[in-house]
C-alpha cells in the first residue's frame, strides 16, 4: 500500500468519526445533554478529514513498471506536457487525475488457436501470395509504449491503441508484404527475408504512433486445404518417382553384374578350350 492510498483510507475513518460524533451529539441534544465537548471532537475530525482527503487526492505514486500522464483542468490542452515517472508526486487535488500507461513489454497475438490469441476463433492473416495460392499465418507483436511519447499516445490513442492501431497495422502490414511473395518462397527460402520486411516495416510505423516494435514473431505458416492436398499429392508423386528410378537403377545394376558373370563364364570356357588345344 503507497503512501496515497493510505491517507485516503485513514481519511475515511476520520469521516467515519466526523459522522457518529454527529449521530452522537443529535442524540445528546435530543435528550438536552451537553454537547460542548463533542463538537470539538466534531471540529476536529471534520478538519482532519477534509485534510487528509485533500492530500490524499494530490500524493499519487507511480509503480515502477509505469507510467503517468496527468490530465489537468488547469493547462492548455487538458495534458500537463510531461508525465510522471515511477515514484511520489504531487498533482493538484480535484483538479487534475493522472492516467496510468504499462511501462513493460506487451504482446498481442493472431493465432488460429483461440487459446493462444487476444480474440476467440481463428485471428490468423488470411494472404493471398503472388502465384494466388492462400495462406493463413499466425504472427506476435511484441511491443511497448514510447516513455519519451506517452503523452502523444494518449492524445491520440487513448488506450485504444492496440485495437485500433496494433492490430489493424500488424495485419495490414504482413498481407502486403507476403503477397509479394510466391507460396513456396513463403515457406522455404524466403522467409527469412519476409519476416525482416515485415518487422522493419512494422518497427516505423510503431514508432509514428509513439509505440516502439520489441520483437515480431511469425509463428506459423498454413495452406488452403486444396493446396495441402495438391502439395501432399505432389510429394507422393515424386516419391513415386524416385522410388521407380531407384528399381531401374536397381535392375540396371543387376543386368550389369549379369552381364559382367556371363562374360566371366565365356572367358573361362575360352580359356579352358584354348588350354585343351595346346594340350592336344
Amino acid at each position: 500500500m503507497n503512501i496515497s492510498s493510505l491517507l485516503q483510507g485513514i481519511a475515511s475513518f476520520a469521516w467515519i468519526g466526523f459522522i457518529g460524533v454527529l449521530v452522537a451529539m443529535s442524540v445528546r441534544a435530543s435528550r438536552k445533554q451537553p454537547v460542548k465537548g463533542l463538537s470539538t471532537a466534531a471540529i476536529v475530525l471534520l478538519v482532519s478529514a477534509a485534510l487528509l482527503t485533500t492530500v490524499g487526492a494530490g500524493l499519487v505514486f507511480i509503480e515502477p513498471d509505469e507510467l503517468g500522464v496527468v490530465v489537468t483542468v488547469l493547462g492548455q490542452g487538458g495534458i500537463r506536457p510531461d508525465p510522471l515517472d515511477s515514484g511520489l508526486h504531487w498533482i493538484v487535488p480535484f483538479a487534475e487525475r493522472v492516467e496510468r500507461y504499462p511501462r513493460i513489454n506487451q504482446t498481442y497475438t493472431m493465432s488460429s488457436v483461440s487459446s493462444e490469441g487476444q480474440l476467440e476463433g481463428d485471428d490468423s492473416i488470411q494472404v493471398r501470395t503472388k502465384d494466388g495460392q492462400q495462406v493463413y499465418i499466425d504472427a506476435s507483436v511484441i511491443y511497448a509504449v514510447d516513455p519519451r511519447k506517452v503523452v502523444q499516445l494518449y492524445s491520440s490513442w487513448r488506450f485504444a491503441y492496440e485495437d485500433q492501431l496494433v492490430r489493424p497495422q500488424a495485419r495490414g502490414v504482413i498481407r502486403d508484404v507476403a503477397s509479394q511473395y510466391g507460396v513456396e518462397e513463403i515457406v522455404s527460402s524466403k522467409r527469412a527475408e519476409m519476416e525482416v520486411l515485415i518487422t522493419d516495416q512494422l518497427t516505423q510505423v510503431l514508432a509514428e504512433n509513439n509505440l516502439v516494435l520489441r520483437d515480431f514473431v511469425l509463428r506459423n505458416i498454413r495452406f488452403s486445404d486444396e493446396y495441402a492436398a495438391a502439395v501432399e499429392q505432389k510429394q507422393i508423386a515424386e516419391q513415386q518417382a524416385q522410388q521407380a528410378a531407384f528399381v531401374v537403377e536397381q535392375r540396371k545394376q543387376e543386368a550389369e553384374q549379369a552381364r559382367q558373370v556371363a562374360q566371366g563364364q565365356a572367358d573361362a570356357a575360352v580359356i579352358a578350350a584354348k588350354g585343351e588345344a595346346e594340350a592336344r
